[in-house]
């Protein structure tokens, strides 16, 4: 059994949206088609992906400065400390040099070259989206899109799995113009999905899989998201592989292969993390090695994937039981880290609140609103004939998968939070607000949530490397990637939506919208985050424009 990095210490001291490959590209059970399909499907994705615009040159943010000091601020530092204030963070060029009480920084702050008051606001280290991919030209052919609408609500790092698809390696290129700051965009960390970019038929046996993986990392890519795309054997020799090159790895345990690697088999073979909820509940069956389809199930359809998938939970064991404990307790054991993505699914519950959010009429393009409509053939917009009995089910199913969630994490295990926006009526940047306020109903506290959110993710990214993270909490030394925000998302995590809250001003009998990021800071470098909006605003206005 190959066991994990984290697993094999301990042993050795002594003890995801399926998605069609050619709409999506986040499902690679291309075996279970016929070659002809296969070469169709990636044939799809890299034209589409040659349609994208290129992102332009950055014009917006200020800095860094030699001295930037943010004044008079509430501190959550990210690793789970009480908020503390107000301090004084002093940041040169792009790294925090100090952290000091404000009453005492005066000539620090008259020398500055700025200085942000930060008086009723909080800092937090910048937010870490571990879930991201870009746009295609069918919704948003635009990347700048997405990358302005994650800074807007305060995410400085994105873990693409993958943000482009085929051999267009766009995603390198725009990490590297990310890198030096010559692009308006988040921290980008590309990963690639097993298989792809390298313009050759996807690994089928051990040897094919691990020169892929030399190639991938020869390349610059950071990590490898996995499908049940193949067998355990080429899946084990891809994972200890991607271990020698130290490179990280996500499973996404599409049900076509679910039968073969469900998540204890893939945690066993060695992957660092699962996202969504596919392979955990096909490790819980209650009765049978395999999961019980209903008459007349067709996986191609996603009406009845996602309406059925939901009945899953009517399958396996019961929470708190014997084997649920024993399950959850492996998962810890192992290392793995677990990026639930709750809210990619959020609209199975109700479709209809998921359809009229506060954002969409200034900042969902026409087309992304288009692609969310039911459709017979746009992944994820599978409402066709969406029921009361499908959303309760949903509700149903969400507290089983909250369950598993927050007990691994109050027994130790790892939680990241991942947005996997573009789909499903979520929208960049909205979307990961709403994953956290997800966190915190599955039963994070919100200390719990923001770290989740900051120092987690920065670990999940850099473990697989051997190193600590130059970013994720506000620490001296850390890089300079801090949201600034009104009020105190502690209290309130709707504070964080670019729309901001909605409530009444009891002295004036106003209502007022409150919160919403004010400043972002990404690598030293200041993004007002309502401008950020305003650029989206237009965007949209452009295109509803041309129609």
């Amino acid at each position: 059994m190959h066991l994990n990095r984290p697993f094999r210490k301990r042993f050795t001291a002594g003890p995801g949206g399926d998605r069609n490959p050619a709409e999506k590209g986040d499902e690679m059970h291309l075996l279970k088609l016929p070659i002809a399909i296969f070469a169709l499907a990636w044939s799809s994705i890299t034209l589409a992906q040659a349609d994208m615009q290129p992102v332009p040159d950055r014009t917006e943010g200020d800095g860094p400065y030699p001295t930037l000091v943010i004044h008079n601020a509430n501190v959550v530092e990210g690793s789970g400390a009480p908020p503390a204030g107000p301090l004084d963070i002093v940041i040169e060029g792009n790294r925090i040099a100090k952290i000091v009480p404000s009453a005492g920084n005066a000539a620090t702050r008259d020398s500055a070259s700025r200085v942000i008051d930060a008086g009723g606001m909080t800092v937090l280290p910048g937010f870490v989206d571990t879930h991201g991919h870009n746009g295609d030209p069918a919704k948003a052919a635009q990347s700048s899109y997405g990358y302005k609408l994650w800074l807007a609500h305060g995410v400085t790092s994105v873990r693409g799995v993958s943000f482009y698809w085929g051999a267009d390696q766009a995603d390198l290129s725009d990490t590297r113009r990310s890198a030096a700051n010559s692009i308006t965009a988040p921290r980008l960390f590309p990963y690639a999905a097993f298989g792809d970019k390298w313009g050759r038929d996807t690994p089928s046996n051990e040897a094919e899989a691990r020169e892929w993986v030399r190639w991938a990392k020869s390349q610059g890519y950071w990590g490898i998201k996995f499908f049940n795309s193949t067998g355990p054997e080429v899946l084990e020799a891809a994972l200890d592989e991607a271990d020698k090159q130290q490179m990280g790895s996500v499973a996404h345990l599409a049900q076509p292969g679910v039968q073969r690697v469900n998540a204890r088999k893939a945690v066993e073979l060695g992957v660092d993390g699962i996202t969504h909820f596919y392979g955990h509940f096909e490790s819980l069956l209650s009765d049978g090695a395999l999961v019980r389809y209903p008459a007349g199930y067709n996986y191609f359809d996603e009406q009845s994937r996602f309406g059925w998938v939901a009945r899953l939970a009517d399958q396996v064991v019961e929470p708190g039981s014997e084997d649920w404990d024993e399950y959850i307790d492996f998962l810890v054991e192992s290392g793995v880290t677990l990026s639930p993505t709750f809210n990619i699914y959020s609209a199975s519950r109700d479709v209809m609140a998921a359809r009229t959010r506060d954002w969409h009429a200034r900042y969902t393009l026409p087309a992304l609103m288009d692609f969310y409509a039911p459709s017979a053939t746009n992944h994820g917009s599978y409402y066709k004939d969406w029921t009361t009995e499908d959303e309760v089910a949903w509700r149903n199913f969400y507290r089983y998968w909250f369950d598993l969630t927050a007990e691994f994490h109050r027994r130790g295990g790892r939680v990241t939070a991942g947005s996997d926006p573009g789909y499903i009526y979520q929208t960049w940047g909205f979307a990961y607000v709403g994953e956290l306020e997800m966190l915190r109903e599955a039963g994070l506290s919100s200390l719990e949530v923001i770290r989740a959110a900051t120092i987690a993710g920065a670990q999940e990214i850099y473990d697989a490397r051997g190193e600590e993270p130059p970013m994720g909490t506000v620490q001296v030394g850390k890089l300079a990637d801090l949201v600034i925000v009104p009020g105190n998302p502690l209290d309130n995590l709707k504070l964080l939506y670019g729309t901001g809250h909605t409530k009444l001003n009891y002295e004036t009998g106003a209502i007022e919208q409150v919160g919403g990021v004010r400043w972002t800071i990404k690598d030293g470098i200041v993004y007002d985050a309502p401008a950020l909006l305003a650029d989206v605003a237009r965007m949209v206005e452009d295109q509803r424009g041309t129609r």
